[in-house]
């Protein structure tokens, strides 16, 4: 079985069984191993062979930042999240002023649920491009149009938004997901960013504010890549949707780890505190844990967070 997932809804995560090795790649955040996802045959093999040929780009190029990227983002496809951590670091001698290279670190270590050496590295790579231009950032794992939806800044606020408030800094995230919003320039990367930024503001009891970010949500939107996001605004607009959109979701994995979070949170709006954590709990029964409704899930679950925002 083969399942794909844009980095907007989490990390792709590809399960089968063809004999790899699954080392712990780090521990839940409810403190349970997490092995290396096992990638199917022709999966493994192409993400391997573009692993070694970034290293040999790296190899031509020993100083070059962006062949540094290209091979931890490459290890990272591969769920080699520890070394990924390990090649942004060594980049680091090389151009410890580059705010790509803590955006990418910090990225996974969100991943291994470091949070605080992850929000550590976003919050240095905000300070690095504070008052600089924005610059399109590069699809490793491209979307069906191959048109990258996000941008350097962006990604660095979207991430450290969902770092707070894996943390249940909501203020912070409140303020990073702001920031965000205003850096969106497709309707994808407003979607995404929008999504978390409700569900941090009714964590914040800010009731009104949320339902008037969903005013901005319209069918006139299109979307690339993060459908998962547009749909759960809607079905936050209309509650009534929320079940119709938990059984459609079912049949894709993927989406349903992300998209399973959003509607247990929808029930939570609602009160159904028992239907929310019997999601949740369903969601940590699943094999996606590098996707961000997983990693949500487990920190809600983890800090005990199930009160009625």
């Amino acid at each position: 079985m083969r399942v794909f997932l844009h980095w907007g809804m989490g990390l792709i995560i590809v399960v089968s069984g063809f004999g790899q090795s699954n080392p712990v790649e780090a521990r839940s955040l409810l403190g349970n191993p997490l092995t290396r996802p096992i990638l199917d045959a022709t999966t493994a093999e192409s993400f391997a062979a573009k692993l070694e040929q970034a290293k040999d780009v790296l190899e031509g190029q020993p100083l070059d930042v962006e062949a540094w990227i290209w091979v931890g983002r490459r290890q990272a496809y591969l769920g080699r999240y520890q070394e990924a951590i390990a090649t942004f670091s060594k980049a680091m001698a090389i151009a410890p002023s580059d705010a790509r290279l803590f955006r990418h670190r910090g990225h996974r270590y969100l991943t291994t649920r470091q949070l605080p050496l992850a929000i550590a590295d976003f919050e240095e790579a905000a300070r690095l491009v504070e008052g600089k231009s924005d610059e399109v950032e590069p699809d490793g794992l491209p979307n069906a149009q191959n048109i990258p939806t996000s941008t350097l800044q962006t990604n660095i606020y979207y991430h450290l938004g969902l770092a707070y408030y894996l943390t249940g800094q909501f203020q912070k995230a409140r303020m990073a997901y702001a920031t965000c919003l205003a850096l969106s320039k497709n309707d994808d990367m407003w979607c995404a960013t929008a999504y978390w930024h409700y569900l941090t503001l009714r964590q914040l009891g800010e009731v009104k504010e949320a339902e008037s970010l969903l005013g901005k949500v319209t069918p006139a939107m299109t979307l690339i890549e993060n459908e998962g996001y547009f749909q759960l605004l809607n079905a936050y607009k209309h509650p009534e949707s929320l079940g119709a959109l938990l059984s459609e979701k079912q049949e894709n994995a993927l989406q349903s780890t992300t998209v399973s979070y959003g509607i247990a949170q929808g029930f939570l709006f609602q009160g159904d505190r028992e239907a929310s954590l019997a999601l949740k709990r369903k969601i940590l029964e699943s094999n996606g844990w590098a996707a961000f409704g997983y990693l949500a899930a487990e920190a809600d679950l983890a800090r005990g967070l199930e009160r009625n925002p």
